[in-house]
């Protein structure tokens, strides 16, 4: 169940106009009709409403999951590839239970190469993707059945496909032999954790997924009889900020649970100019800009959504259509993530199989950079201080999120210095994230990009280029999007990663 409290719950008029369009999209909802957000967005909503039966229909699952992990039963290490919602949930509920999951969710070598087990033979690999043509978990599952092949295993005994049905990755998967779990094709990869891209990898860690179905079926029981606690939400998320809110984990167990919301509010927010961008903060006083909304699980904040993994599953899916209702934006469709898709793939084809020459204007010790700067302080220090005065700071990091994680100390070290909103994302991760607000919400952000070198690297089999060049392409592939919508991003390169990183850390402690 959830509870919500908000400080400034005085100040909620329950008169206006706002709050009456929310109680309207609420009565609906329920009802699970598709003209909520309006008659552009009504062919596009009308089949991804599945999300509201989840914790019901999702039952149903049960007993072919109590098969397949009998089956599989002697695989021990789980590794899953997946990108955004295929792989944002499951980690949470990974995390949340203490079970180890192996979350391959990069095209970064160096992170790619901790992904990989010692030992094949104990090795069960969970392939999700909606689409089934996400450059990057195909590559990702081209990968693994190269080394099941290499390694003398037949790949069909170790690879589960999480993808809709008559998907490309459904019909090539079932004619290969594989073992395939269909998913509700009437629901959003973001909406989807409730669903078999949630619930398959976490029965094989061993977790008992019917305990989260029961809390989100208590919890859309509870908003049926008493809409309060989203209504209050949503209420709070557009009206106590203008464009930022933070949101911390802390205190409350279920670490990670920030970074699904993020997704799924700036993605399904962010939109037609406008949305609201989730700031992940690890702890309650960490820096944000002075006007922008707290919230929270467990610690003292503004906003406070108390309840347990499935009711905050069920309740922010909620929350984020009734947010589409307030904002007048199509909750259900990300109108600008392929923009980076397909530049990206227009500079792997232009490539070749190499990434092309640096082509860096200068170098500070263990930073290069392309634009005409005297040092690599001053570069960023005269980008920084130009930023719009209520806009924000993207930083976007292509680096391996587990050896090279000190590096998302500079978010706070930069919002500290600056009193701006300043968030941090793991790249390519993001780009199934927050990349469509990037784009398609306010105007007024400011993009610092890291890419780095990589001293290893894997061929994707099939392709013509290795996941260094991917990397690459994907990371080249945004800084174009972004400035052809004439957004001022920055790109530092590290020549050495630990030594760039420190450096870069420096920096930002002096400006």
């Amino acid at each position: 169940m959830i509870e919500v409290r908000y400080r400034n719950s005085e100040q909620v008029d329950r008169q206006s106009q706002l709050f009456k369009k929310l109680v309207d999209a609420h009565e609906r909802l329920i009802k699970k009709d598709f003209t909520i957000w309006g008659p552009e967005a009504s062919d596009e909503a009308k089949i991804r409403m599945g999300w509201i039966d989840l914790p019901t229909e999702s039952r149903e699952l049960l007993a072919q999951l109590d098969a397949l992990t009998a089956k599989f039963r002697h695989l021990s290490t789980i590794v899953l590839c997946g990108m955004g919602g295929s792989s944002l949930g499951p980690e949470v509920i990974a995390h949340t239970y203490d079970k180890e999951l192996i979350v391959l969710d990069s095209t970064d070598s160096h992170y790619i190469s901790h992904c990989l087990p010692e030992n094949l033979e104990t090795t069960l690999v969970i392939v999700g993707s909606k689409s089934g043509s996400t450059i990057e978990t195909a590559s990702q599952k081209a990968l693994f059945e190269s080394l099941f092949d290499r390694a003398g295993l037949d790949k069909t005994k170790h690879m589960i496909i999480v993808t809709d049905p008559d998907s490309p990755l459904d019909i090539a998967s079932r004619s290969s032999g594989f073992t395939v779990v269909n998913a509700n094709p009437n629901v959003g990869g973001r909406f989807s954790v409730l669903g078999a891209f949630g619930l398959v990898p976490s029965a094989f860690l061993g977790i008992d997924v019917s305990i989260i179905l029961d809390s989100a079926a208590d919890t859309k029981e509870s908003l049926i009889r008493d809409p309060h606690p989203a209504l209050l939400t949503a209420y709070a998320i557009i009206t106590g900020t203008v464009q930022y809110f933070g949101i911390t984990d802390e205190h409350s167990k279920m670490p990670g649970l920030s970074d699904w919301i993020e997704q799924l509010v700036a993605e399904s927010t962010g939109k037609n100019g406008v949305g609201r961008l989730p700031i992940v903060i690890e702890k309650e006083e960490d820096a944000l800009p002075s006007n922008a909304l707290t919230i929270s699980f467990a610690s003292d904040t503004d906003l406070v959504v108390s309840g347990d993994l499935g009711s905050q599953f069920f309740f922010w899916e909620w929350v984020t259509a009734l947010l589409g209702s307030g904002l007048s934006i199509d909750p259900f469709n990300q109108p600008n993530v392929q923009e980076s898709k397909l530049a990206s793939g227009a500079l792997l084809t232009s490539w070749g199989n190499s990434v092309p020459t640096l082509n860096n204007v200068g170098t500070d010790n263990s930073i290069a950079f392309f634009r005409a700067a005297d040092s690599a302080k001053n570069l960023l220090s005269d980008f920084i201080n130009q930023i719009d005065e209520n806009g924000y700071l993207s930083i976007m990091a292509y680096l391996d999120r587990q050896n090279d994680s000190q590096i998302i100390e500079i978010r706070n070290i930069i919002a500290r210095k600056t009193s701006k909103a300043v968030t941090f994302g793991w790249g390519p991760r993001f780009l199934h994230s927050t990349g469509q607000y990037h784009k398609g919400a306010q105007a007024n952000g400011s993009f610092l990009q890291i890419t780095a070198e990589s001293d290893v690297d894997f061929d994707i089999p099939g392709k013509d280029f290795s996941f260094k060049t991917l990397i690459a392409a994907q990371a080249n592939g945004d800084q174009n999007a972004i400035a052809s919508r004439g957004l001022p991003i920055l790109r530092l390169h590290l020549l050495d990663r630990a030594l760039g990183i420190s450096q870069l850390l420096a920096i930002a402690r002096q400006l």
